[in-house]
């Protein structure tokens, strides 16, 4: 007769599971974990491929002709100089306080009417969207610098940084046709798909840094509408001259394209202004450089609105903005990179309230536009006389 028992040490309690079952159970959800996993992975590949906001990504071809440039390495674009310590000490971080201020506005911010009769005059004007979005009038010609007008700084409509004011995409139904569009670089704060969409049957041409180009034409653009620069390249529009500038900084719409394509800043001659505009980036020579080769400017576009101690080569400070301006000999600076969305951790007018200290301080002609307001470059517009954004 058979003995039933387990062996000593081994009996198993009456409703337990048998070793061999709990090793099948424990089988059956791997695989279906890694089924899952798969899933969600191809999901999301799917996704990055296919979603149109991520724009697009340079060819063999392309990728063949940047690895002619100097600043493209181990198929990446890199910075002009490791050498990217602030200008100010590392205590200029250690001065934003988050838990002072609010990180955004406790309303809707309000905009400016455009006053179109003062845009469409024939000074040259400049008239600020919040972040660093610009409508720039130079030699009657109309120029749009990152023209981000959409609700979210964001791939996608439900989620990411919200603008403080009212969805922008609107004016541009009231917008005149603009000659040429520049832009920095393509991070969703400053290259908008609803934006370009919107826009793209009222612009002449666009000007972009190399790689960019494969955004705008997936979305729609044609070819021949678009110029890419590298650092230092000029061209002539329309009695204009063009030049990308090098900045501190980097690029990519995904995970999957970090640094595939280039970043700068832009200038801007016309007959009677000198316009640069800095994109983003950290302090560093080259602003001495861009201005010994092209200064003074009439007006600099300087970014100092979004920094963190854990982004010090890749944004600026806004003593570091103010620093940049006299090192590019900007007649005029006025901050950008503020005033519509929050991406760093100090409050929303912290920027601008130390901006206008350091400007002060170092005699820097620091103008301060509300969002919607038109301002003449000739050297009128007065330093802000009260501080709108308190």
């Amino acid at each position: 007769m058979s003995n039933s028992k387990e062996p000593f040490g081994l009996e198993r309690k009456k409703g337990q599971t048998p070793p061999k079952r709990k090793r099948r159970i424990l089988k059956k959800f791997l695989v279906y974990s890694l089924a899952l996993l798969t899933m969600l992975a191809i999901a999301l590949l799917l996704f990055l491929t296919l979603h149109p906001s991520f724009g697009g990504n340079p060819s063999e071809e392309q990728q063949e002709l940047y690895r002619t440039f100097a600043n493209y390495e181990d198929g990446k674009f890199i910075n002009p100089s490791s050498d990217m310590e602030s200008s100010t000490t590392s205590s200029s971080f250690e001065e934003t306080d988050s838990l002072e201020g609010e990180s955004r506005p406790s309303g809707e911010l309000a905009v400016s009417e455009l006053d179109w009769d003062k845009i469409n005059s024939k000074g040259d004007s400049l008239t600020w969207f919040g972040h660093s979005a610009f409508l720039l009038s130079l030699d009657d010609k109309k120029i749009l610098i990152d023209p981000m007008l959409g609700p979210r700084a964001s791939p996608v409509s439900f989620i990411g940084p919200k603008r403080y004011s009212e969805d922008m995409l609107d004016r541009i139904d009231d917008m005149p046709a603009i000659d040429a569009v520049f832009i920095t670089h393509d991070h969703y704060d400053h290259l908008d798909y609803q934006s370009i969409k919107k826009l793209k049957s009222k612009v002449g041409h666009f000007f972009v840094p190399y790689g960019v180009a494969n955004h705008l034409v997936r979305w729609g653009v044609e070819k021949d509408h678009i110029t890419e620069l590298n650092w230092w390249d000029e061209t002539e529009f329309q009695g204009l001259t063009i030049a990308l500038t090098p900045a501190n900084h980097f690029s990519g719409r995904g995970p999957l394209n970090r640094n595939s394509t280039l970043w700068g800043g832009w200038i801007i001659l016309g007959e009677q202004t000198r316009f640069f505009t800095s994109g983003d980036g950290s302090y560093g020579a080259h602003f001495k450089e861009i201005g010994d080769k092209y200064g003074p400017f009439d007006i600099a576009l300087i970014e100092g609105g979004q920094y963190d101690e854990r982004w010090p080569d890749s944004h600026m400070v806004p003593e570091d903005s103010v620093q940049a301006t006299i090192d590019l000999q900007g007649n005029q600076m006025m901050l950008t990179h503020w005033g519509a969305f929050t991406l760093a951790r100090h409050s929303w007018t912290e920027p601008i309230e130390r901006a206008s200290k350091a400007a002060k301080e170092q005699d820097v002609n620091l103008i301060a536009p509300r969002i919607g307001e038109t301002v003449p470059l000739d050297g009128s517009f007065p330093a802000p006389a009260s501080s709108w954004w308190k």
